[in-house]
């Protein structure tokens, strides 16, 4: 049986809203609302849905880069909201992240090879003296040549920048890697590398991967599990074979049919959804999909759906399910 190296039940993310003279709280931007997953070692959980969905704010309140409003996230064992200063700055070095922005996440300031270390030395790994070896290592590992060592972030390419991100996060030679549309800012050519290289190290490493993205062609191809989110919450969640053969919720099944078919004589029926997205701070009654949905009845309008197992590891919250 597969160990669970994750585990995240009702989590919430909510940023207040801030109005009038004296400043106060009138409401809440419900950035992820409630949201519950597993993931077992050496698994790839890719999370998909429209832009402000809260993929990346999932990913980054996992890893307490922001502070979760409610729910638990355990991490081996342990919950992350219990641990110390101390602790915690110990555990970084175990879970890390590989940002979208290749060009917005590095330091103008500092070489590759001090980009890349600046980890390492912090954490007491190696000595400043004994930092470059290291750093070598895995440049090498990540694609990139010892000699770029000495060149400045605005000295590489988009792809090239990634890499050195990618190795920023493994240089801590970390068990889960948070990487939050790794690929997105970058062209189809460069994507395909980058993403046969997050394989290649998860296969060398024992790499345990959240996978952020918008991408369903890219996530099919890296993940071992999708989940499906929409307006902060987790719609769908099952075995990647199971949920693009077999999509159960409404809006799941309309955004895998945007997925294109590399066949000009090919006609794919599209589900074209109605409506604008609901603001997430002040989001719909029951469902929070049945202002777009077409198969919506009273139900859903009233009542929030139950977040339920169908079989074999499909979890999903719809009414009609």
């Amino acid at each position: 049986m597969s160990e669970t190296i994750l585990k995240v039940e009702g989590l919430k993310k909510y940023f207040p809203i801030k109005g009038g003279i004296f400043q106060r709280t009138i409401g809440n931007v419900k950035a992820v609302d409630g949201v519950s997953f597993e993931i077992n070692k050496g698994e790839t959980l890719g999370i998909v849905g429209e832009s402000g969905c809260g993929k990346s704010t999932t990913g980054r309140t996992i890893l307490r880069l922001l502070e979760k409003t409610e729910g638990s996230v355990i991490y081996k064992g342990r919950d992350l909201d219990e641990l110390s200063k101390k602790e915690l700055r110990h555990l970084r070095t175990d879970m890390q992240i590989v940002f979208q922005d290749p060009y917005s996440s590095l330091n103008p300031r500092l070489t590759l090879g001090e980009s890349i270390g600046e980890a390492a030395i912090h954490h007491g790994l190696v000595s400043k003296g004994e930092s470059r070896d290291l750093v070598l290592e895995t440049m090498r590992i990540c694609g990139l040549s010892d000699y770029q060592i000495d060149r400045y972030p605005h000295e590489f390419s988009g792809g090239q920048r990634q890499r050195i991100g990618i190795a920023r996060a493994l240089i801590l030679n970390p068990g889960f890697v948070v990487a939050d549309e790794p690929v997105s800012a970058l062209d189809v050519s460069i994507q395909a590398q980058i993403i046969n290289l997050l394989s290649d190290l998860q296969q060398k490493k024992e790499l345990t991967y959240l996978f952020i993205s918008h991408d369903l062609g890219v996530v099919e191809h890296l993940s071992t599990k999708v989940g499906v989110m929409y307006l902060g919450s987790m719609v769908e969640l099952a075995p990647k074979g199971e949920i693009y053969k077999n999509p159960l919720h409404p809006y799941t099944q309309a955004l895998f049919s945007a997925i294109p078919v590399p066949d000009p004589t090919f006609k794919k029926s599209r589900i074209i959804l109605t409506g604008d997205i609901p603001s997430p701070s002040n989001p719909p009654n029951g469902c929070k999909f049945h202002t777009r949905c077409s198969y919506a009845k009273e139900i859903c309008k009233e009542e929030i759906p139950e977040y339920k197992c169908v079989g074999s590891d499909h979890f999903v919250a719809c009414h009609l399910v």
